[in-house]
């Protein structure tokens, strides 16, 4: 057995639904401006400009519908509803007819954001790591296999205490799930248990302690977290 000098980190999993099965979470990328509507609101030209990612830590995942605690050094968190694909065969220099090949699943997940400080991020030229990767940002609903899933369309849509606040649809996307998982390959070398988060349509908005969201994917399921 390795001799650690400290407690090695607890691995970090999204379930599988209707089973007793864990999905491994390596590492979470995500897909910034996605969407042309939500590209528009966020001041920037939705024209297709090669995707650019950042990420979030393994364990920042919430599953189970547990509940989100509030995060610390913001006044304005902010909700991103996504799809999130799930890597089950690795590689690099995917092509994109390949790419579907190397997904073993899907979810619903949140890219929970602290506007604030991504907003003062993008004034200074600064990273966007502690307005998206901080702990506990990133909720998300059990795992669908990918096999019978078309990710190319279907509703995507998210109620904040019953209110529809953000809608779209699959077939919204600027770069389509083949697309990104080929030119996220050509970055990195992708690897089983790296999640994609593929990014979030208009109506982002802050929320606040007390408030329920409910999030869906046609085909896939829901995602649902409660902020406390």
């Amino acid at each position: 057995m390795p001799n650690y000098v400290i407690t090695p980190p607890a691995t970090s999993a999204v379930p599988v639904k209707g089973t007793d099965q864990l999905f491994p979470v390596r590492r979470i990328f995500c897909v910034g401006r996605n969407y042309a509507e939500h590209a528009i609101e966020m001041g920037s030209d939705p024209t297709r400009e090669p995707p650019f990612y950042f990420t979030k830590p393994f364990d920042a995942v919430v599953t189970g519908g547990a509940d989100m605690p509030y995060p610390s050094a913001t006044k304005s968190l902010h909700h991103e509803m996504e799809l999130v694909v799930a890597i089950g065969k690795g590689g690099k220099n995917i092509a994109i007819a390949d790419a579907l090949s190397h997904v073993w699943g899907y979810c619903c997940g949140l890219d929970m954001t602290r506007r604030d400080l991504q907003n003062e991020a993008k004034k200074t030229g600064r990273p966007w790591d502690m307005g998206k990767g901080f702990d506990l940002s990133a909720p998300m609903g059990d795992l669908i296999p990918a096999a019978g899933f078309d990710p190319s369309k279907g509703k995507i849509e998210l109620k904040v205490n019953g209110k529809v606040t953000q809608t779209s649809d699959l077939s919204k996307l600027i770069w389509s799930v083949p697309e990104v998982i080929a030119n996220l390959s050509e970055l990195v070398e992708l690897q089983p248990g790296d999640l994609i988060m593929t990014g979030t349509p208009e109506g982002v908005a802050a929320v606040v302690k007390g408030d329920v969201l409910e999030g869906i994917v046609e085909g896939v399921g829901e995602v649902k977290t409660k902020i406390v």
